[in-house]
């Protein structure tokens, strides 16, 4: 059977999709080739995508590394399970612990949490995978020892982190090059993160968080005062929990409950389920207006009220996401006029991201980050661990639902998302980059949703960005007369350079009969691999 999608490209772009049976789409080319070796190897999409994941802290280190959080989404035997891996504030980490600050720092020991990936690598080989455990870190550990090729894309985002990171602890060591970063094609060696790898996969991640690698971990904190301890880091479990979803045109749009961020993007396309934006027009300046509305109201939403899911006792999920509070939300947004909306109130009662799939119907909707680039820009010394920044996600506000509290997860960015329709898998996609993440899915769920757009197209299709104040960004190749357009409408607004990477990249694939269409976004070097 055909897919009823329009299979036309109208937006420039320098890649096709895939058509195969057994699929990985990532944004690195040498890690989606060390997942789609594990399914060679008789291995599922799931040992795909943690040797995908693995690798990548590898070859991409600009954008996640071992010393992150993970999140994924499963669809396995005509289910879909969903895992929070993300750490947890540190026990030292009381209010008292910053006063005197307004924030969380975006750098150094003090904005780092317990790491929560590797849990989350063992967890997820251990629940869903065939192959063994130490197998999926074959690849990764052969490019840190014998090396790999720096491509421009990963070059160009290294040169620019590295000002901002090289006077943190351990990270001139470790991630430069007698303190410049490696140049497009130079080869790039770490024997050290080749080491820490082999460590964690010969003890099933028991050295990170209760042997040798946590001990390390802990030294190098108190010898830069740092908070983290090894109890901290043997405290932490990933959590399996249950997807929240929003319906929009009859597809369903399923995300990891918050901690994460996926709850905007369920408030936004909630919101949107009010207008008819197929009456708009694809890519018209009303379908940019409303869609940018939308993604206001959900982010003033969630920056007022979403936090770690125990600590939303004022306001819940459920809340959020009732149909009511959602068409009152959807009724305060003027079609002529650009708003900067305030919170509602209910009525109450740096990141990679890859999808694979295989032959079998298997589907994994998978990110993994270290937040800002390399993170907090701490590196233990001699193992290639780049520490997360993620007590940035943190507020100081007392009695704000993320306050920062010991044992307490923050506010995250990174989300996986799933899209089905009548209870069977349709995709699994992600957008990665910060706040473009939510707003990234709303994009691509509206494009598949309400003008039957190919995976290619959607993610190669023009995307806005806003970000508080409210400012707007879109890129270059929107279309003619539509800046101006919402300029009128009041809108605060800035095209973006043709070479922007503040879009996010987006990695799709979608079900069809018999195999996969799957889609790497034109915006980095990545990849969509299959047979």
């Amino acid at each position: 059977m055909a897919l009823p999608f329009d299979w036309t490209f109208p937006y420039p772009a320098q890649k096709m999709p895939l058509l195969a049976a057994n699929a990985v789409s990532a944004s690195q080319p040498l890690a989606a080739q060390a997942g789609l070796s594990m399914m060679y190897q008789g291995g599922n999409a799931v040992d795909s995508a943690l040797a995908t994941a693995i690798a990548l802290t590898v070859v991409e280190p600009v954008m996640n590394g071992i010393g992150g959080d993970m999140f994924v989404l499963v669809w396995h035997e005509g289910q879909l399970h969903g895992l929070n891996s993300s750490g947890r504030a540190p026990a030292a980490w009381t209010p008292d612990f910053f006063r005197g600050r307004d924030k969380v720092p975006a750098t150094g020991w003090d904005s780092v949490t317990v790491p929560g990936q590797v849990a989350g690598w063992k967890a997820l080989s251990k629940r869903f995978g065939k192959l063994p455990f130490a197998r999926l870190f074959e690849p990764a550990i052969r490019y840190a020892e014998e090396g790999f090729l720096v491509s421009p894309q990963i070059a160009r985002q290294w040169a620019l982190q590295v000002p901002g990171f090289i006077e943190q602890p351990g990270f001139r060591e470790a991630w430069t090059l007698d303190g410049r970063a490696p140049k497009a094609g130079e080869r790039w060696r770490f024997p050290a993160q080749a080491q820490t790898l082999r460590l964690i996969a010969e003890s099933d991640g028991e050295s990170f968080y209760r042997g040798e690698l946590a001990q390390r971990i802990e030294d190098f904190a108190k010898k830069c005062g740092g908070a983290l301890r090894a109890t901290d880091l043997a405290a932490h479990e990933a959590e399996w929990v249950q997807p929240i979803q929003q319906s929009f045109r009859g597809y369903a749009l399923h995300e990891i409950p918050p901690n994460g961020q996926g709850l905007a993007a369920l408030l936004g396309l909630g919101i949107l389920e009010q207008f008819d934006i197929e009456g708009m027009g694809r890519d018209s300046a009303d379908y940019y207006h409303v869609c940018l509305e939308a993604m206001k109201l959900a982010f003033a939403d969630i920056q007022a009220h979403a936090a770690d899911t125990p600590s939303m006792t004022r306001v819940t999920t459920a809340d959020l996401l009732d149909p009511a509070y959602l068409a009152g939300r959807a009724r305060l947004i003027d079609m002529k006029r650009a708003a900067a909306p305030a919170a509602g109130m209910p009525r109450t009662g740096g990141t990679v991201y890859l999808a694979t799939a295989d032959a079998a119907g298997t589907m994994v909707s998978y990110i993994q980050s270290n937040y800002r680039g390399f993170g907090s820009g701490v590196v233990v010394p001699g193992t290639g661990i780049s520490l997360h920044n993620r007590g940035e996600g943190f507020s100081l506000v007392p009695g704000h639902p993320n306050e920062v509290a010991p044992g307490k997860r923050p506010l995250h960015t990174i989300i996986p998302g799933f899209i089905t329709r009548d209870g069977k898998p349709v995709m699994a996609m992600g957008v990665m980059g910060g706040s473009m993440q939510a707003q990234g899915h709303l994009q691509m769920v509206t494009r598949l949703a309400a003008f039957g757009q190919n995976p290619q197209a959607m993610s190669d299709a023009p995307r806005f960005r806003v970000e508080p104040g409210p400012v707007v960004t879109l890129e270059a190749h929107v279309p003619a007369g539509v800046p101006e357009a919402l300029r009128e409408r009041g809108h605060n607004l800035t095209v973006a350079a043709r070479d922007s990477i503040d879009f996010g990249a987006a990695q799709l694939i979608q079900k069809t009969d018999g195999g996969y269409v799957a889609a790497s976004d034109s915006r980095r070097d990545g990849q969509a691999v299959g047979f």
